[in-house]
């Protein structure tokens, strides 16, 4: 799967483009409620500060557009993650044979929001975790489902968090998310930061991640805003 700057999605002479218009797309969570919150969760910080955390779940674009608008979040940007820097390029990862998971580093106040609550927006309205190796339209290694962790804390509240899912059956399917170190993250090509803001009428972005902004105003009111912070 292709995607240009500023253009909709690209295969076989632009027949994807055409086709995400004409099908009905897979922007909506994979559950029929909100998930629920995090059992095992760090405490709310006493003092504002910064924690990062990285998550991978298809299409960058649409993951940063997502925390974008979580309260307490102060930054999210696109990037790559999972491979060597070396290869941390768009085209280079688009084949799929480096290692890399299109990827959104979120940075976040811990006294604002706490990392089981991002995990509660990631799993329940950013991306489908069942999925292996693909999200919606786009199919490949690179768009895999991943927590990405930066501390054996965001660790163990992850794994605790999948287990509590996976016991509560919240999907119909096994959730395929991996929990994996943190060992780099490299940013994206500028044209990709904010994309869904520079282009909001674009096709892809509206099939695919609009709506997923959208199920976060309905679904979890109390972490969403409207204005981002980044």
């Amino acid at each position: 799967m292709t995607r240009i700057p500023g253009g909709g999605v690209v295969a076989c002479a632009g027949l994807i483009a055409v086709a995400v218009l004409a099908l009905p797309h897979r922007s909506g969570p994979a559950h029929a409620t909100p998930l629920p919150v995090a059992v095992i969760d760090a405490p709310a910080a006493p003092a504002a500060g910064q924690e990062v955390a990285v998550f991978s779940g298809g299409c960058f674009w649409g993951i940063e557009a997502v925390f974008e608008h979580v309260k307490g979040v102060t930054h999210a940007e696109s990037g790559y993650a999972g491979g060597a820097a070396s290869t941390a390029s768009y085209e280079a990862v688009s084949t799929g044979t480096t290692g890399h998971a299109e990827s959104v580093r979120v940075v976040f106040d811990p006294s604002q929001v706490t990392y089981g609550q991002l995990l509660q927006v990631f799993f329940s309205v950013a991306h489908d975790p069942t999925e292996l190796n693909y999200q919606g339209p786009d199919h490949g290694t690179q768009y895999r489902s991943a927590i990405w962790y930066t501390s054996e804390t965001q660790k163990r509240i992850a794994e605790a968090y999948i287990a509590q899912l996976g016991r509560s059956k919240a999907f119909p399917r096994p959730i395929v998310t991996e929990v994996k170190p943190l060992r780099g993250f490299y940013l994206a090509e500028a044209y990709h930061q904010d994309y869904a803001t520079h282009h909001p009428d674009q096709p892809y972005i509206v099939y695919n991640d609009a709506p997923k902004v959208e199920h976060l105003r309905k679904d979890l009111p109390a972490l969403y805003r409207s204005a981002r912070s980044s």
